[in-house]
């Protein structure tokens, strides 16, 4: 999963060699981190949450499988 986040967000922003995931596993859910370069929030998070909500729905749909609920914070 980090590696399908990674590989949306990398061609989005302007320095893709400050994308960062880290992964946090509880009993009942999972929750990705993703960092971004401070300049490129605006690109990641989109006019009114647009593109966020588009690549959290796409990490939602690949994540529905599991038994888990998954999430994913924009830093």
């Amino acid at each position: 999963m980090k590696a399908l986040i990674t590989t949306i967000i990398k061609p989005l922003v302007d320095h893709p060699e400050a994308v960062e995931v880290t992964e946090k596993e509880e009993t009942s859910k999972i929750v990705y981190h993703l960092t971004v370069h401070p300049d490129d929030v605006g690109k990641v998070i989109g006019r009114n949450g647009r593109i966020a909500k588009s690549i959290r729905t796409v990490v939602y749909a690949i994540g529905s499988d599991t038994k888990k609920r998954i999430y994913l914070d924009i830093m």
